[in-house]
């Protein structure tokens, strides 16, 4: 069963240094969706290895099966527009409307 659109929970704005987590679900596909977070129209990196993810200062843990985006501290570098989109390899992907969250 092809993904139906997910919802996105995004705060609108948040206190620099707190800990923020987005969320994203959608429960129509079958076999269960994976998400993908999007910040500002780019697709947001998986953290892998702490060395890697460190290098690129990503801040963020990106859980692609529960569809949850969780910032550990914000930053004002985290403030723009996010969207998730869920895909489980039938059908369309489908997107959540963009949201904008301001640190």
């Amino acid at each position: 069963v092809a993904p139906t659109a997910p919802v996105c929970e995004v705060p609108s704005s948040a206190m620099t240094g707190t800990v923020v987590e987005l969320s994203c679900k959608e429960t129509e596909g079958s076999p269960p969706s994976e998400y993908q977070w999007y910040k500002n129209g780019v697709a947001l990196l998986e953290k892998t290895g702490a060395g890697s993810a460190r290098a690129a200062n990503i801040t963020y843990t990106m859980n692609k099966k529960s569809g949850t985006l969780l910032f550990n501290t914000v930053t004002k570098n985290d403030t723009g527009e996010y969207f998730c989109e869920a895909s489980n390899g039938i059908g369309l992907s489908q997107k959540c409307s963009v949201k904008r969250m301001q640190v």
